[in-house]
């Protein structure tokens, strides 16, 4: 089975459409949520919310009625059997739940499409702010948001000294290693600037709009990636995983940068322990 750009345009469509319908459903709730009004998953800093949930079901019956045909992997309920020969959707309903039950505005819906492993079709949508990036493969990115839309391009830059680089760290830090605090110091010195988002998929967001110049992170899971890590190839950047290779989507690790500096981030970056899902 293979897309053709028509259809890539159409399933594009339908993303953008769910992720916007999601993300008004996630303004609802925003910033009314009290003590309470989560709950923990595997430890204290992971949550998920009664919005989490239904920002999930909204997507999935949308894309249900859309591609029926189609295969869909969430981060709450879904998890559909693999099949590497149908599109498979991953969905993050919610990214940024910390940051959204604190009332911190960064927090998005993240959706891709993948077929045979490859990633075809992206939106990452940000309703606070309402802006929309999204993507097809060969498509180049775009960001729509009140100010218009614009071709997104990552960035220039070639010196780490000149860079701001964004990274985030695992629930389960205690106990994984690295926990990622050893490869922020590594780079805490050398660069511009460090920051620390709470949500991966508007990092890369922000990679292929050259708002930050580099991205790593390490005990990621598909969800979190696989909308973002298109939307920075087709902005011109460089995604891997920490070796340089391919396993970023399911591996857990990823490095997405200008190619400027990618090759300097990847190799200051240390890699989790093959051991870490355990």
């Amino acid at each position: 089975m293979s897309l053709d750009g028509a259809e890539l345009d159409r399933i594009l469509a339908v993303a953008k459409d769910a992720a916007r319908k999601a993300g008004q459903l996630l303004l609802e709730t925003y910033g009314t949520i009290e003590a309470g009004g989560f709950r923990r998953k595997s430890s204290a800093r992971d949550l998920v919310t009664e919005t989490d949930v239904a920002s999930e079901r909204l997507i999935v019956e949308i894309l249900r009625g859309a591609f029926p045909g189609h295969r869909i992997e969430a981060e709450e309920e879904v998890q559909d059997a693999p099949d590497e020969d149908r599109p498979r959707w991953f969905v993050d309903p919610l990214d940024g739940t910390v940051n959204f039950v604190q009332g911190l505005p960064l927090f998005c819906v993240s959706m891709g499409l993948y077929l045979g492993g490859k990633p075809q079709v992206a939106v990452v949508y940000a309703p606070v702010m309402d802006e929309m990036f999204a993507t097809r493969l060969g498509g180049g990115a775009s960001l729509e948001s009140p100010q218009g839309t614009r071709v997104l391009e990552v960035s220039g830059k070639t010196e780490l000294s000149e860079s701001i680089l964004a990274t985030g760290f695992p629930y389960r830090r205690e106990v994984l290693r690295p926990s990622n605090l050893e490869n922020f110091s590594g780079f805490f010195f050398g660069v511009r600037g460090m920051r620390r988002m709470g949500s991966a998929a508007l990092d890369l967001a922000y990679v292929a709009a050259g708002r930050l110049d580099g991205f790593w992170e390490l005990y990621l899971s598909p969800h979190d990636v696989a909308g973002g890590a298109l939307l920075v190839r087709e902005a011109g950047g460089v995604v891997t995983d920490s070796e340089g290779g391919e396993d970023w989507l399911r591996g857990g690790h990823i490095v997405a940068c200008g190619p400027g500096i990618h090759g300097a981030v990847r190799q200051g970056v240390a890699g989790p322990d093959p051991d870490w899902l355990a």
